[in-house]
């Protein structure tokens, strides 16, 4: 008969990717609440700023660290504890793990080693912007941290001078008005969102076209985390109008089909992108 203990000892453990706030404490989930107190070990980019939020839910689980530079070597010893039955829960240092934050090769490796991965979703930066930048949501492009140097930034920006889809960005505050710049010299003068210190006290949303939100920011010294939500190409060429799409409107009228699934089956007929019938579907107010 197999012993309790050597039962356990016979599972492996579980690797939990846990999103955490991105500002306000208070955006946390019950259930990674529960994970990260119930978990043997949590990994995290910052040990002491997580150590603020373990504090503020009366969390004492043992904590290590897990960050840019040590996740390749720390990687195998976290698979290791795992194997030996050990649950982990990783976080980074706001938000959701391996989105422009380390996590991703943890999470490789414990797949290459058979280790069951759960997500445990909650807040992103990315689509916390996106949801309230009254842009384009049915299509969109995420590219994380832009080029620091000038000159592969603007390269980079003009390999996306045509891209139709929204596009969202992570920015340094130290950067953002050269950023900016250089949006609105290649790309031209689009309508963009920057969010600043997203659900913290100084939040701050400035919406407009790239000019306004430069003019927004003035001479002032820009701090905190940046997201940057810019409009995809409008205009370009298709092989159909805005008649063709509102001709497919009309002859679905009265169909039991979902907003979600009408734009679905038109873009795919018609063979264009989802976010020009999202467009047209909002005009006709379907």
């Amino acid at each position: 008969m197999i012993l309790d203990k050597e039962r356990r000892q016979l599972r492996q453990g579980v690797l939990y990717i846990v999103a955490t706030p991105i500002g306000n404490l208070e955006d946390i989930t019950l259930r990674a609440v529960r994970i990260l107190k119930e978990v043997s070990l949590i990994a995290a980019e910052d040990t002491r700023r997580t150590k603020k939020l373990l504090n503020a839910y009366e969390i004492g689980t043992p904590l290590t660290s897990l960050y840019e530079h040590n996740e390749l070597k720390k990687s195998g010893t976290l698979v290791a504890r795992m194997m030996e039955g050990s649950d982990v829960a990783y976080v980074s240092d706001a938000g959701t793990p391996g989105i422009s934050d380390p996590g991703y090769l943890l999470v490789k490796k414990a797949l290459a080693s058979g280790i069951v991965v759960m997500p445990v979703p909650g807040a992103c930066a990315a689509t916390t912007a996106l949801s309230v930048s009254g842009l384009p949501m049915d299509s969109f492009v995420f590219y994380g941290f832009l080029p620091g140097k000038s000159g592969k930034r603007q390269h980079f920006l003009k390999s996306l001078k045509d891209e139709t889809k929204t596009m969202v960005f992570y920015e340094s505050p130290n950067r953002i008005i050269a950023t900016l710049r250089d949006v609105e010299s290649i790309l031209g003068n689009r309508q963009i969102v920057v969010t600043r210190e997203l659900t913290k006290i100084y939040e701050e949303i400035l919406r407009g076209s790239v000019t306004e939100v430069i003019e927004a920011f003035g001479d002032r010294v820009v701090k905190g985390e940046i997201t940057i939500v810019i409009a995809g190409k409008e205009g370009m060429e298709m092989p159909c109008s805005g008649e063709d799409i509102r001709r497919l409107l009309a002859l679905y009228e009265g169909k039991t089909l979902s907003k979600r699934d009408l734009i679905g089956k038109i873009a795919l007929e018609l063979g264009i992108p989802r976010n020009l019938v999202y467009r047209e579907v909002m005009k006709a107010k379907w």
